[in-house]
């Protein structure tokens, strides 16, 4: 282990805008030990996401910035190389915060999630679908939206890691469901393949007038990922007692200026409807309940889902584009090492 490096990519400097790789630092250093109640871990699989993009500003958010010199946060999947903590044994699999790194040391506090062993399923699922981005899915439409059987429910970046679950779910529900995406690709992938009922390219067609063809009884549930103009859209057609879940606002990550809040927000009140956000590690405690159900409904076929992993940490700074240029086909997942 000694005669080994970590191979780590650091936050060099905070971006202004769209992320550029002047942002990212790479450096090689040794292994480091576990210590007293420590377990380290060589990390596999690098989940990337968009809250990244936040996490990159020095702004007060649910969860401290990343430090700038400090190694670039993710979640991770990988394999318990030397154990101090009686709960873990070498060869375990675990998720956690392991960051952009070859290795990383947890504990005694913020332990990893031991994952399930042998269930055949490949170990990049405990980041797409049974990890943070089906959860996100999961908790997110269930518990903040609770959609019921005949409602119309609306999904922003459908064809993305989380909306495409989302839109799935929502149809195992019972509920008519309308996704809105970037491609004409994507758009036909969430109807023959997913089982929407309708997909609208919003780079190529009128959001709002393709919402009321598509929508014949109005909105109930809005799942948003966006923010922005469609959002706004839907919020001039919602129902009386409608649910927002707000995800995330992908179109504002990279704003350099304020962004004008949405001007239909009066709708909220005049249907008595509600606009929630939510943060999944809020759910940790009942993370098992999700990995369970979603589980079952990817066993008997009612779930599909897309992982496009991309080979190499040190790719990681310029795959990260993928998720904001709209170029990534499913759940964006970086490898690191062989499993």
């Amino acid at each position: 282990m000694t005669a080994q490096l970590n191979r780590r990519i650091l936050l060099a400097s905070r971006p202004v805008g769209d992320i550029k790789d002047s942002n990212f630092k790479s450096e090689s250093v040794p292994v480091p030990e576990a210590g007293p109640g420590q377990i380290l871990v060589r990390n596999l699989y690098l989940s990337l996401d968009p809250a990244i993009r936040g996490w990159m500003n020095d702004a007060d958010s649910y969860i401290e910035p990343i430090a700038v010199g400090g190694v670039m946060r993710g979640g991770t999947v990988g394999i318990v190389v030397a154990s101090n903590a009686p709960d873990y044994s070498v060869g375990d699999h675990v998720f956690g915060m392991g960051g952009w790194q070859d290795f990383a040391v947890h504990g005694p506090e913020g332990m990893p999630n031991k994952l399930p062993e042998g269930t055949g399923l490949p170990w990049t699922n405990f980041l797409s679908v049974l990890g943070i981005t089906g959860l996100t899915a999961y908790f997110g439409l269930l518990d903040i939206a609770d959609p019921k059987p005949g409602e119309t429910v609306v999904v922003s970046t459908a064809a993305g890691a989380v909306g495409s679950i989302v839109g799935q779910i929502a149809k195992i529900k019972g509920c008519r469901v309308v996704g809105i995406a970037g491609a004409d690709d994507k758009c036909k992938w969430i109807v023959d393949d997913l089982g929407f009922d309708a997909a609208i390219n919003y780079k190529t067609q009128d959001v709002a007038k393709e919402l009321r063809k598509a929508c014949p009884n109005k909105i109930d549930v809005y799942f948003d990922n966006v923010g922005g103009d469609i959002l706004n859209t839907v919020l001039g057609m919602i129902n009386i007692h409608a649910r927002i879940s707000i995800c995330g606002a992908i179109t504002q990550y990279n704003a350099t200026a304020p962004v004008p809040g949405p001007s239909n927000y009066l709708t909220l009140l005049t249907k008595r409807s509600t606009m929630q956000g939510f943060v999944v590690l809020d759910y940790q405690a009942r993370f098992m309940e999700g990995i369970m159900q979603i589980s079952q409904w990817l066993m008997q076929g009612k779930i599909k889902h897309r992982e496009d992993i991309v080979d190499g940490l040190e790719n990681a700074p310029k795959a990260m584009h993928k998720l904001f240029n709209g170029t990534n086909t499913g759940k964006l997942i970086v490898k690191i090492a062989d499993a």
